[in-house]
Parts: C-alpha cells; sequence; structure tokens
C-alpha cells in the first residue's frame, strides 16, 4: 500500500523537468509534476492545483474538498497516536 499526501501546487520551478513547489499542510517542498502535465494542461496550468505526492512525485490531480477530507483523516490519523 502506498500512501499520497494531498498538496497544492504553488509555483513552478523548472519548466524543463516538469518540477513544481507544493505546498502540503504548511511545508513546502519541491516535486516532480511530469505525470500529471500534458499538452491540455501543460506546467504553467497547475499552478492551483491539488494533487496527491507520493516520494516526490505528484501522482494525480484531485479536487480541493477531497484534499481538505484527506488532510482531516491524517490529522485525525496522527492524534490518535498522541
Amino acid at each position: 500500500m502506498c500512501l499520497g499526501i494531498p498538496g497544492q501546487i504553488t509555483e513552478i520551478t523548472n519548466r524543463e523537468h516538469k518540477l513544481a513547489m507544493v505546498n502540503i499542510g504548511g511545508v513546502k517542498r519541491q516535486i516532480n509534476i511530469a505525470c500529471i502535465v500534458d499538452e491540455q494542461h501543460p506546467p504553467e496550468k497547475c499552478i492551483g492545483d491539488w494533487v496527491l505526492v507520493h516520494v516526490g512525485f505528484a501522482m494525480n490531480r484531485i479536487n480541493e474538498q477531497e484534499a481538505a477530507e484527506t488532510l482531516q483523516l491524517l490529522q485525525e490519523i496522527a492524534q490518535s497516536y498522541t
């Protein structure tokens, strides 16, 4: 089983290498967006998109509500361990 964490793309850092900055719960990190870009959705159109991030790659786009629900569930899981 793998875990994708929701994050929002805030900027494109390297268009040629398909790299972007993503905000995951207030933490910003660089990710690869090669799996979610194509001719109809080039890198510059990804800014603001919510994506599932797994091992530094945006695996697919999700809507904002799905992202919020997933983040809430992850917070509840984390709180159950404290």
